[in-house]
């Protein structure tokens, strides 16, 4: 198939499989797929017998770009842009003409654009038996697809963590200096509280929610308001899809008003309206101003919670609605409409995650100023050693990096969760080796100084941000004292007499 329809314009044969990190700069030497005769018509490029080991994380990186057969600046429906993705396809189903294919990645790219990169992962649970090929396709007929350095190379996670260690201790550290009149030991330790979601069921019956909420409130957990709204149409009440324009505005309204005057001041967040970038209900109804609208009215309302856009996929690479660069369009468009977004909320339902892919698409939301929350962490994974290590990956990327402002997991029980093999407890009650990874994480970020002042009365410690508990020592007895350390880049002076 793909003999009759690549064309090599001032092309070097690209690698099928390579060891180590991708180069930063495209090398300008492409493929071309031309002449091709539907979307699963593209580029196929051999992996080498024996070159993919099980249980190991493989990134596919590259560059692609796609042109009209003949010119012009949108194909002959006029389609301005096109999917692009990159798959895995293993020919070892054993009936000939069939291959299994894993999806990698996925990319909308412009038909007058210049080159997209495209990312993705890949991992298998057992050596292929036949044939594999990375496979890039996606386009209609009479587009060509355009390839670019196309590799296939092992994720090293351990040089990865190492990495993520140096820019966790400048991004969540910071130097303390303790002010003492007298030579005391001290001991230090951070004191750090989790994040309880509250379910929304979208009824005016909030008993439930009544109860939650006070829960947490007796034990000191701020709760997610999740969500006001929902904008994929699956996930609206019929009795709503049921109404006029008239009547679902008049909906929306008494939903806000209802909702924020009720627990105004009780939620520090909400996500206003759910999955925007994979639902247009609200918008195909009451028009493009509709999000915009709940935004400014939710901001009228509770003026002190912070507002969320909230959704999935951010983070993987492989869905063309869920780009980064797209999240970040729906926040400039919300801002344009007078909205007053807070924050960015990624879902984080993971699989395989990879480092750098997600720590690519946190950059692209930190252009936007606002604080990134993964506010819906699990990852789903049989096989409970690797399902820790995902776990570790998609920690320590957001532990790094200095856009995240917090993290929510999505439950955590056997049994109880959203996702199946994504729990960190066992249905017994046991700490699983997800679970275990985790608690070990929180006493890596855990801040534990013990020493003596030095001849000026200081004590000197670098410690992680959050709220420390200190024991004083002296000659008269023991006292504890409370500090917080916030974010800043000189030393924090604590006087310890006040």
């Amino acid at each position: 198939m793909l003999s009759e329809h690549v064309v090599e314009q001032d092309v070097a044969m690209l690698p099928a499989a390579v060891d180590g990190e991708r180069e930063d700069r495209p090398s300008d030497r492409y493929v071309v797929a031309a002449r091709r005769d539907g979307e699963e018509d593209g580029l196929r490029l051999a992996v080498p017998a024996g070159a993919l080991v099980p249980r190991v994380t493989y990134r596919v990186s590259g560059w692609v770009a796609v042109q009209v057969q003949g010119g012009g600046d949108c194909d002959g429906d006029g389609e301005r842009s096109h999917v692009v993705r990159v798959s895995l396809c293993l020919d070892d189903c054993g009936v000939e003409g069939e291959c299994r294919r894993i999806d990698c990645g996925a990319v909308c790219t412009g038909v007058a654009g210049g080159w997209v990169e495209i990312n993705g992962t890949f991992r298998l649970n057992e050596t292929p038996r036949g044939t594999t090929a990375g496979h890039v396709h996606g386009a209609p007929a009479g587009v060509d697809v355009k390839v670019m350095d196309l590799r296939v190379f092992a994720e090293d996670r351990k040089a990865r963590f190492r990495q993520l260690k140096d820019k966790t201790d400048k991004v969540r550290k910071r130097d303390v200096v303790l002010k003492f009149g007298v030579g005391a030991g001290v001991a230090a330790s951070i004191v750090a509280g989790a994040a309880v979601r509250v379910a929304q069921r979208g009824q005016l019956n909030y008993r439930d929610a009544d109860a939650l909420l006070d829960f947490c409130d007796r034990h000191g957990k701020p709760a997610r308001g999740h969500c006001i709204f929902w904008a994929v149409d699956g996930d609206v009440q019929q009795w709503i899809k049921d109404l006029g324009r008239d009547d679902l505005a008049a909906a929306v309204q008494g939903r806000l008003n209802g909702l924020l005057s009720r627990y105004a001041g009780r939620f520090p967040h909400y996500d206003v309206n759910n999955e925007m970038l994979h639902g247009r209900f609200y918008r195909d109804r009451l028009g493009d101003d509709a999000a915009a609208l709940m935004f400014r009215e939710a901001a009228r309302l509770d003026p002190g919670a912070q507002l969320f856009v909230n959704d999935y996929n951010i983070e993987c690479a492989n869905d063309p609605n869920a780009t980064p660069e797209k999240y970040v369009e729906l926040v400039d468009a919300l801002r344009r409409g007078g909205a007053a977004a807070g924050g960015i909320g990624i879902q984080g339902h993971v699989s395989n995650p990879s480092g750098e892919v997600i720590c690519d698409a946190l950059d692209k939301l930190a252009t936007t100023g606002l604080p990134v929350w993964i506010t819906e962490l699990d990852v789903g994974e049989p096989d409970v050693s690797l399902r820790a290590d995902d776990l570790e990956v998609v920690l320590r990327e957001a532990y790094a990096h200095p856009a995240v402002a917090g993290v929510v997991l999505w439950g955590f029980m056997q049994g109880r969760m959203w996702r199946q093999d994504a729990s960190l407890v066992d249905a017994d009650g046991t700490i699983n080796e997800a679970g275990q990874r985790l608690v070990d994480l929180r006493r890596e970020w855990t801040s534990d100084a013990r020493g003596t002042v030095d001849g000026d009365g200081n004590f000197r410690f670098r410690g992680y941000h959050g709220t420390y508990v200190v024991q004083v020592t002296t000659a008269a007895g023991k006292t504890l004292k409370t500090f917080t350390v916030d974010k800043g880049d000189t030393s924090l002076v604590v006087d310890m007499a006040n």
